[in-house]
């Protein structure tokens, strides 16, 4: 039987937005290595899954360009949304469930016009509604004049997109992913989201090159603008992607940390943490090693590897069940936090509280960063932060001590207090104090290690001072006075761990 003529015109109309009809767009991208928008999405989604909003639109420039050459050119406006399903051949299909926002760089560079707002803002309001998880493709160059069909706003600043993404973080996760130029607009949208990930071919920027010389402060080419190793070292990207279809599973492994357990985990043998620690308290050692013993095979996902680099910040797995990781890296300032790396556990630790993920935290740190440095770099503020963060943490956290655990810094680590954790546990490798102990020796001692008649007594002083002063601080003297709840048999962790996480479960 033959199909109604109007359907058939539906049909029609609808193709011009997809790759098949769109080839010219398909091929340009290609050209530069890239894939298209809707080649993106298939790769996301799984198969069949995808409901998509506003298909049908086109930019609000109907006064100026033949309704025809819109549908060609400047189709969905320039942005694909809808909802989908993303892991569910692992996940319930209740928790599977996801607010997709594609730009679409070859349509007007992916600018953001009148009804590409009303499409960002139309599936934003579904997902904080039905608390879905969001991952946005950003790639854009930001707002778009000429959609002069648009006659009730001047600057066109009252507008809810920013906003409405912004506080979608109270209630579900934000995965942003990016390739190529993302600037203004779109790299608001990018910037705030609670996971970013971007391939090596980058560039976000608050401003591209129109607007930086519009602004009197001369000519860049876009590749000049926050390249992504800038964008790295600074923190802004949490995840580097190689290209968009690694970017593209990145962003469904991360989600799948939101979706909830895994069964069928399988982990390493945990007696070699018995010997991984170095005998001499004073050298460093490999945290990344310890970690991959201690949660599931495979699952340990670091986020923000350049950014911060005392601070180890991880999304990971145990028993199957996903946690967040923070860890101190003794190869990086011996373990100091410092400014920055004080920002990525608050920022972190934020987001495990705003997603209920617990939070497991391995503490070897002399402490804070001090000195006239770090005070330069604000540390008092960005430090003190740990605590408020600490504070307000809404999700179970457990503190395994692995060496040292000295002063604020050591308090910050769990929390904000010893008091803090569900569980407090040390390896008997642990030592602890209100400082460091050689600086503790050296303050405490210095009119006694003046008073020696020679450099070799001073130092046999000094040695013999520091060891008393670690007799004193040791795991086991801590244990004892109550000030942790355990000193534990290193290859105990995982299941003192799990024990303290469902103790803690509600």
């Amino acid at each position: 039987m033959k199909e109604h003529p109007t359907l058939q015109a539906f049909q029609a109309l609808r193709a011009k937005s997809l790759d098949e009809q769109r080839r010219t767009a398909a091929k340009k991208r290609h050209a530069r290595g890239y894939r298209s928008a809707r080649e993106n999405l298939d790769d996301l989604c799984d198969s069949g899954s995808f409901q998509e909003y506003g298909q049908l639109a086109v930019a609000a420039q109907r006064e100026r360009r033949d309704i025809e050459e819109l549908r060609e050119h400047t189709a969905a406006d320039g942005v694909i949304t809808g909802t989908a399903l993303i892991n569910a051949d692992r996940f319930d299909a209740a928790a599977c469930r996801t607010a997709v926002i594609v730009n679409d760089y070859s349509v007007l560079a992916g600018s953001q016009g009148f009804f590409h707002h009303q499409k960002i803002d139309r599936i934003v309001e579904l997902a904080s509604e039905h608390h879905l998880p969001s991952v946005m493709y950003t790639e854009g160059g930001g707002g778009r004049p000429g959609d002069v069909d648009v006659k009730t706003q001047i600057a066109g600043l009252n507008i809810n997109t920013f906003a409405s993404w912004a506080a979608l973080g109270e209630r579900a996760p934000r995965i942003a992913v990016n390739n190529g130029f993302c600037f203004a607009g779109n790299a608001a949208l990018f910037g705030a989201a609670d996971v970013r990930i971007a391939t090596r071919n980058s560039w976000i920027g608050m401003a591209g090159p129109a607007m930086i010389e519009g602004g009197g402060l001369g000519q860049f080419k876009p590749t000049n603008i926050g390249p992504i190793e800038t964008q790295l070292h600074n923190g802004t990207v949490h995840l580097l992607a190689e290209d968009e279809a690694h970017a593209t599973a990145l962003a469904r492994h991360v989600l799948s940390y939101f979706q909830g357990r895994l069964p069928g985990f399988q982990f390493a043998k945990q007696a070699a943490l018995r010997t991984i620690m170095p005998e001499d308290r004073r050298f460093s050692y490999k945290v990344r090693d310890v970690l991959e013993i201690i949660f599931d095979n495979d699952s340990l996902l670091e986020l923000r590897y350049s950014f911060g680099k005392p601070m180890l910040t991880a999304l990971a797995r145990i028993g199957g069940k996903p946690v967040g990781v923070l860890a101190n890296d003794t190869r990086q300032l011996g373990g100091a936090i410092d400014a920055e790396a004080a920002d990525k556990a608050c920022d972190f630790l934020q987001l495990c509280s705003g997603f209920d993920l617990p939070v497991v935290s391995f503490c070897d740190t002399p402490g804070f960063m001090v000195g006239p440095d770090s005070e330069s770099q604000a540390a008092v503020r960005r430090m003190s932060r740990a605590f408020a963060v600490g504070a307000t943490l809404r999700t179970p956290l457990v503190c395994i001590f692995l060496r040292k655990g000295y002063g604020l810094g050591a308090m910050a680590m769990a929390g904000g207090s010893f008091k803090v954790p569900v569980y407090s546990a040390s390896w008997p490798t642990g030592e602890f104090g209100g400082m460091g102990l050689e600086g503790a020796v050296q303050l405490g001692f210095r009119k006694e290690l003046e008073a020696c008649a020679s450099d070799s007594e001073r130092d046999e002083l000094f040695n013999t001072l520091v060891e008393q002063a670690y007799e004193r601080g040791k795991a086991t003297e801590a244990a004892s006075f109550l000030e942790i709840d355990a000193v534990i048999d290193p290859a105990d962790t995982r299941d003192v761990i799990l024990r303290a996480l469902l103790a803690a479960q509600r």
